[in-house]
């Protein structure tokens, strides 16, 4: 991948500071609140459905986590991805242990309706996602992420990208693939840092989906790379001064905030796969 593209979302992603609307699970919403304002972007943690489907026609992009699903949640984010989908605002679903109850999938099967423009998940998330074979440890993967490559291909017929972490990321437009080679394993010791990423995907995509058209969904690939790479780098040197969990977490948010864009780009380890 040009390192300019990333150069190019970055900078527009911090140029636009977008509004990102967030329906997101009671454990993370402080944490993706913080991510999003240490990378520069505006949080909206706006969930029920008396003001949700309204208020996500103020925002650039929509995030969707199912993580502590309710009947009375799951209603308020149908009717909200309903609104954001006909107003063609870009929205992500993080499908948190969809394979782990029928709850959990049905509830899936009823948001992918509304085709989100990506799904970002784990390794066995995006497999029970697609109807395959997963070793999900509830919101944990047990399974690798080559393994769920075929599953996040399949799923590109209802998301534009499908994005699959782990400790090597990938993501695919069905067309194009990269492999983001980025993060730390201290990262995976705080929790809603993930959820928080799918929050951070949803502002890039939000502001760079100029050229997103149904043929060519490049333009969110592109965007989606650059959150990841920008994500996994400031986890990289929030781990190089923490001493545990907790001084991670901090340092992990000033790494956000002081992250410049030739310094992303310097150390970038992004390969198309």
């Amino acid at each position: 991948m040009q390192s300019k593209l990333i150069h190019h979302c970055f900078i527009t992603f911090k140029d636009t500071s977008p509004l990102v609307h967030n329906i997101t699970n009671d454990v993370a919403n402080n944490t993706a609140a913080n991510v999003l304002l240490a990378a520069g972007a505006s949080p909206a943690m706006v969930h029920d459905i008396n003001e949700a489907p309204e208020f996500v026609k103020l925002a650039q992009a929509l995030a969707i986590n199912i993580g502590t699903l309710t009947y009375t949640s799951l209603q308020s984010m149908l009717a909200t991805v309903e609104v954001a989908h006909s107003e063609g605002i870009p929205w992500i679903l993080d499908p948190v242990a969809v394979g782990a109850t029928s709850f959990r999938q049905q509830a899936c099967t009823e948001l992918l309706k509304f085709k989100p423009d990506v799904i970002r998940g784990n390794a066995s998330e995006i497999l029970a996602l697609a109807g395959m074979s997963s070793r999900t440890k509830g919101t944990d993967s047990g399974d690798s992420v080559d393994k769920a490559k075929e599953a996040a291909q399949h799923l590109t017929q209802y998301a534009k990208v499908v994005v699959v972490t782990g400790a090597i990321d990938w993501a695919t437009n069905g067309s194009q693939s990269y492999s983001v080679d980025h993060g730390h394993p201290m990262m995976t010791q705080v929790t809603a840092i993930g959820c928080a990423l799918t929050a951070l995907i949803a502002g890039f995509i939000g502001v760079n989906n100029s050229q997103a058209t149904e043929s060519d969904h490049s333009s969110f690939l592109n965007a989606a790379t650059t959150a990841l790479s920008y994500y996994g780098q400031a986890g990289e040197l929030a781990a190089q001064q923490a001493q545990g969990p907790g001084s991670f977490y901090v340092k992990f948010l000033d790494a956000l905030y002081n992250l410049e864009a030739q310094t992303l780009i310097n150390n970038l380890r992004v390969t198309s796969s």
